[in-house]
């Protein structure tokens, strides 16, 4: 349970980063304030970083249990 956390968080603040890097860096105290404003595809404000954190999660949950999957079978 607590190394499937540590990579949600780890992907949760790749995709923060990677997706918002020039607002982290000019204004990130600014950013977090208009997090509830914002939204994308139809995804409310505040839940749009965990929803598309928990979609690639589940990405690379699944794409970790076919090669776990396949590896045991040898």
């Amino acid at each position: 349970m607590k190394k499937e956390l540590n990579i949600y968080i780890g992907i949760f603040l790749f995709l923060a980063i990677g997706m918002h890097f020039k607002q982290w860096i000019d204004h990130p105290v600014e950013h977090l304030l208009n997090m509830s404003s914002g939204g994308a595809f139809g995804v409310p404000g505040i839940a749009h970083p965990f929803v598309f954190t928990l979609i690639i999660y589940l990405v690379v949950y699944l794409l970790r249990s076919v090669v776990k999957m396949f590896s045991k079978s040898k």
